[in-house]
Protein backbone atom coordinates (compact mmCIF):
# COMPACT_ATOMS: atom_id res chain seq x y z
CA UNK A 1 0.00 0.00 0.00
CA UNK A 2 3.16 1.91 -0.32
CA UNK A 3 2.16 3.85 3.46
CA UNK A 4 -1.02 4.71 2.90
CA UNK A 5 -1.82 3.79 6.61
CA UNK A 6 -0.20 6.13 7.94
CA UNK A 7 -1.55 9.02 6.28
CA UNK A 8 -4.04 10.18 9.24
CA UNK A 9 -1.08 10.55 11.58
CA UNK A 10 0.44 12.97 9.11
CA UNK A 11 -2.25 14.69 8.57
CA UNK A 12 -2.38 15.24 12.56
CA UNK A 13 0.60 15.91 12.66
CA UNK A 14 0.49 18.98 10.19
CA UNK A 15 -2.83 20.13 11.69
CA UNK A 16 -0.49 20.08 14.91
CA UNK A 17 2.55 22.28 13.41
CA UNK A 18 0.26 24.91 12.96
CA UNK A 19 -1.19 24.03 9.08
CA UNK A 20 -5.21 24.67 8.43
CA UNK A 21 -6.98 21.44 8.44
CA UNK A 22 -7.95 21.94 4.92
CA UNK A 23 -4.29 22.52 3.72
CA UNK A 24 -2.96 19.21 5.62
CA UNK A 25 -5.34 17.44 4.09
CA UNK A 26 -4.79 18.72 0.55
CA UNK A 27 -0.94 18.19 1.09
CA UNK A 28 -1.39 14.58 2.38
CA UNK A 29 -4.08 13.68 -0.28
CA UNK A 30 -1.97 14.89 -3.01
CA UNK A 31 0.56 12.53 -2.60
CA UNK A 32 -1.59 10.16 -1.23
CA UNK A 33 -3.38 10.11 -4.97
CA UNK A 34 0.09 9.47 -6.55
CA UNK A 35 0.61 6.36 -4.69
CA UNK A 36 -2.26 5.01 -5.04
CA UNK A 37 -2.50 5.91 -8.90
CA UNK A 38 0.87 3.58 -8.68
CA UNK A 39 -0.79 0.78 -7.04
CA UNK A 40 1.97 1.45 -4.26
CA UNK A 41 5.10 1.12 -6.21
CA UNK A 42 5.74 4.79 -4.51
CA UNK A 43 6.12 5.82 -1.39
CA UNK A 44 4.30 8.18 0.63
CA UNK A 45 6.84 8.55 2.94
CA UNK A 46 9.45 9.70 0.32
CA UNK A 47 6.66 11.77 -1.29
CA UNK A 48 6.26 13.74 1.93
CA UNK A 49 9.53 13.86 2.60
CA UNK A 50 10.09 15.85 -0.70
CA UNK A 51 7.22 17.66 -0.53
CA UNK A 52 8.62 21.02 0.23
CA UNK A 53 5.32 22.23 1.51
CA UNK A 54 5.30 19.48 3.84
CA UNK A 55 8.90 19.91 4.95
CA UNK A 56 7.89 23.63 5.61
CA UNK A 57 5.95 22.41 8.15
CA UNK A 58 7.65 19.08 9.36
CA UNK A 59 11.22 17.90 9.52
CA UNK A 60 12.15 14.69 7.84
CA UNK A 61 12.50 13.05 11.70
CA UNK A 62 9.48 14.22 12.12
CA UNK A 63 7.53 12.92 8.92
CA UNK A 64 9.49 9.16 9.56
CA UNK A 65 7.82 9.03 13.02
CA UNK A 66 4.54 8.79 11.92
CA UNK A 67 5.61 6.06 9.90
CA UNK A 68 6.77 4.25 13.34
CA UNK A 69 5.01 0.97 13.32
CA UNK A 70 5.43 0.26 17.12
CA UNK A 71 3.03 2.86 17.29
Amino acid sequence: MGGLVHSQRVLLALTQAGVSREDAYRLVQRNAMKVWESDGALSLLDLLKQDADVTAALSAEEIEAKFDLDY
